[in-house]
């Protein structure tokens, strides 16, 4: 079988394989970059925005597995792009359309692809493994097109290594602190774990002075920048092995400045105030999740991607109050601190991709900055800034 398209060469599809942990092995078709690559199987319910889950670091370390049937059909461009490069280990797709219609489209899905020597695999029945996936949890497997039999493959997988217990975020997160963006509000000190693009816009839409730190930065250093308020990113991996990161998330709530987590900046702050987190079944990835905001009664449908959770049973009532929960399976999804001006969000409120219901969140933070800091929130966002890293 040929693949053809209005801006890439025809090419055979080589075969390649799907193996899991289980013993699981299901045939398929090479798409992007051939080789082998591994991780934790895990799957994304959206409909669209297949380039920034590819692109978000929180994926880091994971085959990512779309129920869409069809992606690629749109092709891919810079302006997609949570980061510079994909953070997927691999990429597992039902049907990759022979043609793509985007004007905005820079290049095939595939060709981003192999551009970036990320190795994927097309023709699969992923709901089949979806629904697979939900009844026996997540679990590690392997995608190859390399000429290894079925024996060979599902042994890779069992000795892939685990994600609970792995600290991934120092793989992701920026090596030298940089000025995002410049405006006339609060100044938020952005430490990275895997942040976002996004999120530094949603930021830079109200005006905020914004720096990015390595996750790993001293918060000493961090204040002699004189920052209004902390942000904690999302993330890859278990945020239980992150003992420095904990500290510094402890340290800060000491500083009385006012914190804002999401996705892995809020079982990071959850873990600073003694809560514990657990590893889910299968996580929440997709961007169609109803959460409830406890304070208003109204829901949200929302982006979400994580594979760990708060534990409802080891929040102490005097440190902090549940603000939303999810419809699905009764996960928390937001916390109110009451020892520190803070509050944190499991799921994604910047989406990219996905629904624009929970953006007043960055609001809410805006809010709770200019109340314990006394700053004058702009009323016009500042102009864009030149990202450096």
């Amino acid at each position: 079988m040929t693949h053809t398209s209005s801006k890439s060469p025809e090419r055979t599809h080589d075969p390649a394989k799907l193996a899991l942990a289980d013993g699981t092995v299901v045939e398929g078709v090479a798409l992007g970059h051939r080789g082998l690559t591994g991780g934790e199987l895990c799957f994304n319910t959206s409909m669209t925005g297949y380039q920034e889950i590819m692109t978000d670091p929180s994926y880091w370390g994971q085959l990512m597995m779309m129920t869409q049937p069809h992606i690629g059909n749109y092709g891919a461009s810079a302006e997609d792009m949570e980061a510079d490069a994909p953070m997927v280990a691999g990429f597992i797709v039902r049907d990759y359309p022979r043609r793509h219609s985007n004007s905005q489209a820079e290049e095939t899905l595939e060709e981003f692809m192999q551009r970036h020597e990320l190795v994927g695999i097309a023709g699969v029945d992923t709901r089949a493994l979806v629904r697979h996936v939900r009844d026996k949890g997540v679990m590690n497997a392997v995608i190859s097109s390399e000429e290894l039999d079925d024996e060979t493959l599902i042994q890779k997988a069992q000795d892939w290594p685990s994600m609970a217990g792995r600290e991934l975020a120092s793989e992701v997160t920026v090596e030298e602190p940089y000025t995002f963006c410049e405006g006339g509000g609060p100044r938020i000190a952005v430490y990275d774990f895997g942040v976002k693009k996004n999120i530094l816009r949603s930021f830079r839409q109200r005006g905020c002075s914004v720096k990015v730190v390595p996750g790993d930065m001293a918060l000493g250093d961090v204040l002699d920048w004189d920052p209004d308020g902390f942000f904690f990113s999302n993330g890859p991996g278990d945020p239980r092995p992150m003992t420095g990161a904990i500290e510094t998330v402890g340290d800060a709530i000491d500083t009385g400045l006012p914190i804002f987590g999401i996705c892995l900046g809020h079982q990071l702050m959850a873990l600073a105030e003694g809560f514990d987190v657990y590893k889910m079944h299968v996580g929440h990835r997709g961007a169609n999740h109803p959460v409830k905001n406890l304070d208003t009664e109204q829901v949200e449908v929302t982006t979400q991607n994580h594979g760990f959770a708060v534990d409802p049973e080891s929040i102490d009532p005097e440190g902090a109050r549940v603000t939303h929960v999810n419809l699905n399976d009764d996960t928390i999804e937001g916390l109110r601190f009451k020892q520190f001006a803070g509050l944190s969000l499991q799921y994604h409120p910047e989406a990219s991709p996905g629904p624009h219901d929970s953006h007043y969140h960055f609001d809410r933070f805006m809010e709770l900055v200019a109340e314990e800091r006394d700053v004058t929130l702009p009323e016009e966002a500042a102009e864009p800034a030149t990202v450096t890293a």
